[in-house]
C-alpha cells in the first residue's frame, strides 16, 4: 500500500507539472513565438541539470551513443515545437486528447526500432487507438485544423522520442538522457529565435521559469511513479490530465467541452489500459 500512496504522491506532482506547462504555454504564446518558448525552456533546463550535475557528478553523462541521442532529441524537439505550437491555437483538451495516442505510435515503432514482438493483442490496441483518433478529428465531417495536425505530429514525434529513451536507458543513466536533451535542443530553438526576436516583458518571465521547470519535473514525478507501482496503478491517474485540462480551458479561456474529443479519448484510454492488462499477464 506505501508503493501505492507514493505512486499517488508522484502523480500529483506530474499532473501538476503537466498542467502548468500547458497554462503556461497558453500564456506565452501572446508574446512569443514556439521558436522562443522552446528556446527558454531548453536554456532554463540547462541551468537546472547543471545545478543538479554538479552535485549529482558529472561522470553520469559518460555516453558512448551520441548519435542516437542526437535522433532521439530531433524528434523529441519535433514533438514540444508541435504541442507548443497546438496548445497556442486549439483547445487544451483536444491538445491532450490527441498526446494520449503516444503508446499507440509506439507500438508502431517498437518492433522496427527495439526489435518487440507484434502480436494479435498489440495490433488489435493499434486500431482502437485509430480509431479514437479518428473520432477526435472527424475527418470528412469537420475541416482539417492545423492545430490537430500539429498535436498529432507532436504525438508522433514524442513516441519516436519515448521508443529511443528506452533504447538508451540501457546504458546512458537518466541524466545523460536529460542533460544531452537540454544541451542538444538548445541551439535548435536559438537559431531560429534569434533571426525573429522578440525580448519578453517582465510579466512573461514567471511563465517562462515555469515552463522551464515543470518540462524537467513533468518527466521526472512520472518515472518516480512508475518505480513505486505497476503501469495498470499509473496509466488511469495520468489520465486525469484530460478532464483536467478541459476544465482548467473552460474556465480560464471558455472553451467549450467537445464531447467527441472525450469519447474519443476514452476510446483511446480503453485501447492503453488493454494493453497494461495484456501486458501484465504475459509478463
Amino acid at each position: 500500500m506505501q508503493g501505492i500512496t507514493l505512486s499517488v504522491l508522484w502523480m500529483s506532482g506530474a499532473l501538476a507539472s503537466f498542467l502548468s506547462m500547458a497554462l503556461a504555454g497558453r500564456e506565452l504564446s501572446a508574446e512569443l513565438n514556439t521558436f522562443q518558448i522552446l528556446f527558454f525552456r531548453s536554456a532554463i533546463g540547462v541551468l537546472i541539470i547543471v545545478a543538479i550535475l554538479s552535485k549529482a557528478g558529472w561522470y553520469q553523462i559518460k555516453t558512448d551513443r551520441l548519435p542516437t541521442h542526437f535522433i532521439r532529441n530531433i524528434a523529441h524537439y519535433v514533438g514540444q515545437f508541435g504541442w507548443f505550437y497546438a496548445i497556442a491555437i486549439i483547445p487544451l483538451a483536444q491538445v491532450f486528447a490527441i498526446e494520449f495516442t503516444i503508446p499507440i505510435w509506439t507500438a508502431l515503432l517498437a518492433p522496427f526500432l527495439l526489435g518487440e514482438r507484434v502480436t494479435p493483442m498489440r495490433l488489435a490496441v493499434i486500431v482502437i487507438g485509430f480509431t479514437g483518433i479518428l473520432v477526435i478529428l472527424r475527418p470528412g465531417m469537420v475541416p482539417f485544423e492545423i492545430g490537430a495536425i500539429s498535436a498529432l505530429i507532436a504525438a508522433i514525434g514524442y513516441a519516436l522520442s519515448h521508443t529511443l529513451t528506452k533504447k538508451l536507458t540501457a546504458t546512458d543513466s537518466p541524466l545523460a538522457v536529460i542533460f544531452y536533451m537540454t544541451v542538444i535542443q538548445l541551439p535548435m530553438g536559438a537559431i531560429p529565435s534569434f533571426l525573429d526576436w522578440t525580448t519578453p516583458s517582465m510579466s512573461m518571465w514567471p511563465w517562462l521559469i515555469l515552463v522551464g521547470v515543470t518540462a524537467l519535473s513533468a518527466h521526472y514525478c512520472m518515472a518516480r511513479a512508475f518505480a513505486h507501482a505497476d503501469a495498470i496503478v499509473v496509466v488511469p491517474m495520468d489520465f486525469l490530465r484530460l478532464p483536467l485540462v478541459a476544465v482548467i480551458g473552460l474556465i480560464f479561456y471558455g472553451e467549450p467541452l467537445d464531447l467527441w474529443v472525450l469519447l474519443g479519448a476514452a476510446i483511446i484510454f480503453a485501447g492503453i489500459i488493454i494493453n497494461v492488462v495484456t501486458e501484465r499477464k504475459t509478463k
